[in-house]
């Protein structure tokens, strides 16, 4: 294997943004990569995606790669305090700030609010107070800043388009 690609988001970094690295680079070289090509703070830890606690940074990236290489997320908060309100009631969680917006939904719809799959794949998350739906891929640290570390979310009925 030449090279590994890095797909990563970060603190103030919505958008997915690439690389490619060598499978013999520490995840500490990417992290101060990355650190330098957006200017985020000294203090950012790196995570894997969906994972809760930051990869050891002395891995090397071929100990982590999988066949679409690795997903990474950079923030400074440890933890993103999640709440998700549906019909009243509002349940809430800490994630890693890796986390997917397709897993906290999951979790949400199916383990708090007892959906079934089908009803669950019916209904998004919305940034509350907002019409901001992020994709199901989006890091929750994409939409949480330091120091507060938190967003709360609506779960609602997916827009149909009918015709």
């Amino acid at each position: 294997m030449s090279s590994i690609d890095v797909f990563y988001q970060g603190e103030g970094i919505r958008e997915i943004e690439h690389f490619e690295a060598s499978p013999e680079h520490s995840f500490a070289a990417v992290k101060i990569a990355i650190i330098e090509k957006h200017g985020l703070d000294k203090e950012t830890r790196i995570y894997l995606e969906d994972r809760e606690e930051p990869v050891d940074e002395s891995h090397l990236l071929g100990q982590h790669a999988g066949q679409a290489g690795i997903k990474a997320h950079l923030h400074r908060c440890r933890h993103v305090e999640v709440s998700v309100t549906f019909n009243g009631e509002t349940v809430d969680h800490r994630f890693g700030p890796g986390t997917t917006v397709a897993r906290v939904k999951t979790w949400a719809a199916e383990h708090k609010f007892g959906m079934t799959p089908q009803e669950a794949g019916e209904h998004v998350l919305q940034i509350a107070g907002t019409k901001d739906r992020p994709d199901p891929g989006t890091h929750l640290g994409t939409l949480a800043s330091c120091p507060a570390c938190k967003v709360a979310f609506d779960l609602v009925p997916n827009e149909r388009v009918n015709g």
